[in-house]
């Protein structure tokens, strides 16, 4: 609890004053934590190794960044919190922070954004003032407290009014990788973060919308909320590439959140080392939600009815399990629908048992040992093997793919024939290793392995740009959460690949999450209006039906559409938008990335791959239009839109592809064309 003081003399001095003492407190913190001796608490060196690690993850979890505020708001409540309305409730005062700090008494100095009490710094208004008296937010530069902007919110006869601060921290140029938004979390981006670990949340949201942003901000929200079912089953925060996961790998660090495992689809389902590609259509047949059942067919194919009797010799004694009885036991497991290899493990215990109860009835007195021991038995072995076979996944996948007559038989009634020559390899491999498997045959044998042996389930995963995933895909993600609640983020109008998702109800029910609760985000937090409303003009084309994204930044932006006649003007451009502060991407159809970085190189200017971390000496990316998706720019030159749209299959992936690289700036954009623009831009 912190105790209301008059500020009235020097406000900002006084807050100036709070800093300080805050980040004092928070180095004592560490020091307290740096300075624990677990050399007589651990029973062995085991134990040592586990504390040791806990101990440094919360040393790190306790840093102190120099540029980043430890606290940016302050909330006056008119009651102690749950104490509304009671007689001599007095009001109290709480700094909102990215952590929780407290002082050598262990009162509160900052209180973690996530607690229940900052709850009313995101969502308290005129309307609602949440029992507060006055919200303050602080103004930085650098690391500096340099400002603040009181609401007073039960005060009648103060108007509502749009914050400065807010915007001017919503608008902020940036280097460097994606930061936290937890001092700009608006209140319908608050309820999502909020929601419970329970339910499953689906977040549709046009270009800056921040749908990313509350996606590891939910998983840090769930980690403060439930940190010790979280800390046992895992969470996951899933991108499309590596340029993306690296431009949002600060965020949770930033928030103290160190332990959270960022991967692509293609890391979780790596059995195989993918060094083939498919077409088109074959990738869509691939990834069509069909295969599942194809490969489900395919492994049980294997189980053999039995047509002998198992005969068990121990000692003097035969003891015979009939073909009719064997039988029965198998159609049984078939019938329970369990994975394919836990039912095998299951086949010589039920025969053991069936000798069991022979031995039994014949006076003897068998245990569990002996139950083992006839399990174990060479008669047993040879009939479980017969019956019920091992399977290998991937040689599985290699065998559809590659022997019509096989894959025929399976996918008979689900897959045409025109379908079934579509995926199958001109070439047949010889073996596993020697076969030129696809990312989406990566999938394929994921979901075999899934059937044979089921795929460890975390607690929560945040699957991002989800709208481009194949109903396999999302299948392969639903099985890391069967158990647990998933996060799902995308934009409709942003699918590029053959087999976007074509609406979110369907791709939980793929996901396995069909009770998901569907969100919009329509705010514009991030791209500029004239920039949006541009873009918007192709959602027509590319998502009938969906809302355009209505920006409610302050500052307009810049926004251009140039004629140009050569790629100098290109560089030139560049050139010109380097000039102001903050980073700059240079987005143009893959086919004309080699042709601009010479012309780049050749004028002397030095650029960076996506991913790479912008600095203030080198702001300028070269972005391939295919890799744009999830990033975001101050500043952006996008390179002949003509030539991103027929970099694609058909033109309305393609026009999907331009909307995408059209909505990465934040403050400008010039749009440089030699040829003409696509009729859909009007």
């Amino acid at each position: 609890m912190s105790t209301p003081v008059d500020d009235s003399l020097d406000p900002l001095l006084r807050e100036r004053s709070h800093l300080a003492e805050s980040r004092s407190a928070l180095r004592a913190m560490r020091e307290d934590v740096e300075s624990l001796d677990i050399s007589d608490v651990t029973a062995n060196w085991v134990n040592a190794e586990v504390l040791a690690r806990q101990i440094d993850e919360r040393i790190k979890a306790l840093a102190d960044l120099s540029d980043t505020p430890l606290f940016f708001g302050r909330l006056d409540y008119l009651h102690a919190p749950g104490a509304e309305g009671a007689e001599g409730a007095e009001g109290e005062r709480f700094y909102i922070g990215r952590r929780h700090v407290h002082d050598a008494e262990g009162d509160p100095m900052v209180i973690d954004w996530r607690a229940p009490v900052s709850q009313p710094f995101y969502r308290a208004s005129k309307k609602d003032p949440m029992d507060i008296a006055l919200r303050r937010r602080f103004g930085y530069t650098g690391g500096d407290l340099t400002a603040y902007e009181d609401e007073h919110l039960s005060d009648p006869s103060e108007a509502a009014r749009t914050s400065k601060l807010l915007q001017q921290e919503i608008e902020r140029p940036r280097v460097g990788p994606m930061r936290d938004i937890v001092a700009t979390i608006q209140p319908e981006q608050d309820e999502i973060v909020r929601s419970g670990l329970g339910g499953t949340v689906c977040v549709q949201g046009g270009p800056g919308t921040g749908k990313t942003a509350v996606g590891l901000h939910r998983v840090a929200y769930l980690l403060y909320a439930h940190r010790e079912r979280l800390a046992r089953t895992g969470t996951l925060v899933i991108g499309p590439n590596r340029s993306f996961l690296h431009y949002i790998e600060q965020v949770l660090p930033a928030l103290g959140e160190l332990a959270v495992r960022q991967a692509t689809v293609d890391d979780l389902v790596a059995h195989v080392e993918v060094r083939g590609t498919d077409d088109a259509a074959a990738a869509v047949v691939k990834g069509d939600a069909r295969m599942a059942e194809v490969l489900r067919r395919a492994v049980y194919s294997h189980v053999t009815m039995p047509t002998e009797p198992v005969v068990v010799v121990r000692g003097s004694r035969r003891w015979r399990v009939p073909a009719y009885e064997l039988e029965e036991t198998v159609r049984e497991l078939l019938a329970r629908d369990i994975r394919y290899g836990a039912a095998r493990e299951a086949l010589p215990q039920r025969i053991a048992h069936a000798v069991l109860v022979q031995m039994e009835r014949s006076g003897e007195a068998p245990d569990d040992r002996v139950q083992d021991a006839v399990a174990r038995n060479s008669a047993v072995k040879a009939a479980v093997k017969a019956i019920w076979p091992p399977v290998d996944p991937a040689k599985l996948v290699l065998r559809l793919l590659a022997e019509p007559d096989f894959l025929a038989v399976h996918a008979e009634g689900l897959l045409s024939e025109d379908e079934q020559k579509t995926i199958l390899w001109a070439k047949p491999a010889r073996s596993v290793k020697s076969a030129k498997w696809s990312a989406a045959d990566a999938v394929l044998i994921d979901e075999a392995n899934d059937i044979v042996a089921r795929t460890p389930s975390l607690g929560h995963v945040v699957l991002d740009e989800a709208q481009d995933l194949s109903p396999m895909q999302y299948r392969a993600v639903g099985r890391r959460c069967t158990t647990g609640s998933a996060t799902v983020l995308g934009d409709l109008a942003q699918g590029t690949t053959p087999w976007a998702t074509r609406s979110w109800d369907e791709a939980l029910a793929h996901l396995g999450k069909s009770e998901g609760v569907i969100e919009e985000l329509t705010a514009g937090f991030r791209v500029p209006t004239d920039v949006i409303t541009y873009a918007s003009r192709l959602l027509p084309h590319i998502a009938p039906g969906l809302t355009p994204v209505a920006s409610i930044r302050e500052n307009p932006g810049f926004f251009e559409v140039r004629g140009v006649s050569e790629t100098a003007d290109v560089v030139a451009a560049c050139g010109e938008l380097l000039r102001n502060e903050g980073s700059i991407g240079l987005i143009a159809a893959d086919a004309r990335i080699p042709a601009l970085s010479e012309a780049l190189t050749a004028a002397g200017i030095t650029c960076l791959a996506p991913g790479e971390e912008t600095t203030r000496q080198t702001r300028l990316t070269l972005v391939p239009a295919s890799l744009a998706k999830g990033l975001e720019y101050d500043y952006v030159v996008l390179d002949e839109p003509r030539a991103v749209v027929d970099g694609e299959p058909d033109e309305r992936t393609g026009l999907r592809r331009l909307y995408v690289a059209l909505t990465r700036a934040v403050s400008g954009l010039i749009v440089v064309h030699a040829a003409p623009l696509p009729t859909q831009l009007g």
